[in-house]
This record gives C-alpha cells, structure tokens and sequence, in this order.
C-alpha cells in the first residue's frame, strides 16, 4: 500500500466515522443521558471490536459472502430486528419519576459486539476492504483495520461530547424523553441508506 492510497484510506475511515450511523447516534445519546466520561468504554468497544471486525471481514469472512449471497439478507434481517429492540431501549432510557437517565452506559464488550449486526459497519468494512485491501492479504488487511481503530475513536468522541453538551437543555424529565426518542428515530433512520441499495 502506498503513502498516497494509506491517506486516502485514513480519510475514508474519517468521513465514514464521523457521519451519522447507528453508531454515533448512541454515543450522541449515551453522551447526553449518561456523560463523557461513562461513555468512554462505549466508544473504545466501537474503534476496536470494528477494527477486529474488518480484519476477520478481511482475511476470510468476505469469501463467505462471495460463496452464500444469502448469507447477506440473513445478517441484514438479523440487523434490523437488533436495531428495532435498540431503538425501544434508547427511546426507553429516560427514567418517568425523574430528571436522571434509567439503566446504564453500552459497555465496552458490548459495544464491540454491537459492531457485527451494525448495518453500516458491514458496508464501511466491506467497501475498505474491496478498495484499499483487494488482495487480502493479512499485511493490507491490518492496515486497513488499524487505520480504522486510529482514525475512529477521534472521530466518534465528537458525537459523545455534542451529547454531553446537550445536557443542560434535558434538565426535565418531558426534555429527555424526547430526546430520546428522537435518537431512536434517527437510529432507525440511520438505517436507510445502507438498506436502500439492496431494496432496489
């Protein structure tokens, strides 16, 4: 890989990153109901379980989808019917008798793991690997997958700390669950694009 395509893989881990996703829409509420500081295993668990995702998408799991198609539309399924239940568990967070967010912060094992029935975590993966990693081999996939865990935690705290800012305007317990339930809505939201392409 050279210096020129390694940048322009750093910048595609960025933008990718950055904009909104499942992802950064529950650090946004993570950030807001629970502080920076708790979320902070959160978005550890996101750069690296996604990071270990891409180098297991990488040196075997893309075969898999090239020899089952299928196996494609089973994980997508499995994806939205996880995403339904976050939704309801974000829109839920807001404690009725109380100004204090209910339950805790996504932990960092948990997080990790939220990355493989992530929609847009498969399509980034998937993409960074047929672009800056066509020949599978483990050296380019590591690349790919260390510039990803680099770039992310930087790009994904922005989303946790504009949660934590919003803060002082959820001092009700009405302005929180509102907030809440607009963060599932868009966590459902975020899920068109990526569903999009293969409805058509």
């Amino acid at each position: 890989m050279t210096y020129e395509i390694f940048l322009a893989l750093v910048l595609f881990a960025f933008v990718s990153s950055a904009t909104p996703g499942p992802n950064n829409m529950m650090l946004l509420a993570s950030g807001a109901n629970f502080g920076f500081l708790r979320t902070i295993p959160h978005m550890l668990g996101i750069g690296i379980g996604f990071g270990f995702m891409i180098f297991c998408v990488g040196v075997g799991l893309m075969q898999v989808f090239d020899a089952y198609p299928q196996s494609r539309t089973i994980l997508t399924v499995v994806s939205v019917i996880y995403m339904l239940w976050l939704a309801f568990k974000i829109a839920n967070a807001a404690a009725p008798e109380g100004s204090k967010a209910g339950g805790s912060p996504m932990t960092f094992l948990q997080a990790a793991a939220f990355q493989w029935v992530n929609p847009k975590a498969w399509s980034m993966g998937l993409t960074a690997i047929t672009l800056y990693a066509g020949d599978r081999t483990v050296w380019s996939v590591t690349l790919v997958a260390v510039a990803f865990m680099l770039v992310n935690l930087p790009s994904v705290s922005i989303w946790a700390v504009l949660g934590r800012e919003m803060r002082r305007f959820l001092t009700s317990p009405a302005r929180l669950r509102a907030f809440n339930w607009s963060m599932a809505a868009l966590l459902l939201l975020s899920l068109y694009p990526v569903l999009m392409p293969q409805a058509v």
